[in-house]
């Protein structure tokens, strides 16, 4: 679980999953390997701020995610920013306007 630890988290919006098709939704609900491997390729370990973001980094789920862009304008993939850099107790959340795919 992500409840100890420290992470960086490239959180997708609402916005963001509404745009999956809905076969993809349905998958999810039933497939829970992918859905594992979908929600661990978005959090990477260890905390990283705004001014450190930038760069490829492997994700949980063992594949790669880089990151691009600098100040306000961050791409996680083809993914964009929305908000960034928010603290939580054990994790830097960045908000990203798609889903991240891993590679098959």
């Amino acid at each position: 679980t992500l409840n100890s630890g420290q992470y960086t988290v490239f959180a997708p919006t609402n916005a963001a999953f509404s745009k999956l098709p809905a076969s993809t939704i349905d998958e999810l609900k039933t497939n829970s390997s992918l859905l594992t491997s979908i929600l661990t390729y978005h959090v990477v370990a260890g905390q990283t701020s705004p001014a450190n973001v930038v760069g490829t980094r492997q994700t949980l789920q063992g594949a790669s995610v880089t990151v691009t862009g600098q100040g306000n304008s961050l791409k996680v993939g083809n993914a964009d920013v929305v908000c960034g850099g928010v603290s939580t107790a054990n994790a830097t959340v960045y908000m990203i306007d798609s889903v991240l795919m891993p590679p098959a």
